[in-house]
């Protein structure tokens, strides 16, 4: 697998290059109706309540999981410059700033190299998810790039 994962004492950065063009993958993250159909975990499903994609605006989605569990999430954009980088607030209602993500999208001639950051308010933070948020960075990447290349080809 094309994945490459890091973790620092409150950092989780997950690489991976993409066999798409950087338009694509951003367009791909970006578009609510894209997003529900990739976003996740292997077997989780998504229900997109609004996606506004601009600093300051909100995307509010809830995730089902395989085994029936439904997860409120709840991103708030503090930056986002188009086709090459999001900044966002990542939690859920009660609590919207569990954790600050940064993506990089970087072209590589066809290619895109994403750099996805994760960054934990404190290193026991980081510790309490560790375990199933690294395995799920990995399959929601790999869930990226299976929809992300079938739409390359077409």
């Amino acid at each position: 697998m094309n994945f490459q994962v890091t973790t620092t004492e409150t950092e989780i950065i997950g690489i991976r290059t993409f066999d798409a063009p950087r338009e694509l993958v951003w367009e791909v993250w970006t578009d609510p109706k894209q997003v529900a159909i990739w976003w996740g975990p292997n077997g989780f499903t998504n229900t997109i309540y609004e996606m506004d994609v601009k600093p300051g605006g909100v995307w509010r989605f809830t995730m089902h999981g395989p085994d029936g569990t439904d997860y409120a999430n709840h991103i708030q954009f503090i930056e986002v410059v188009k086709y090459e980088k999001l900044v966002y607030d990542h939690g859920d209602d009660s609590n919207p700033k569990q954790f600050h993500v940064t993506v990089l999208f970087e072209k590589e001639g066809s290619k895109t190299k994403l750099t996805m950051t994760s960054k934990f308010p404190t290193k026991e933070n980081l510790d309490q998810v560790k375990g199933y948020a690294i395995e799920g960075l990995g399959q929601t990447l790999e869930r990226l790039r299976e929809f992300v290349e079938k739409k390359a080809v077409h």
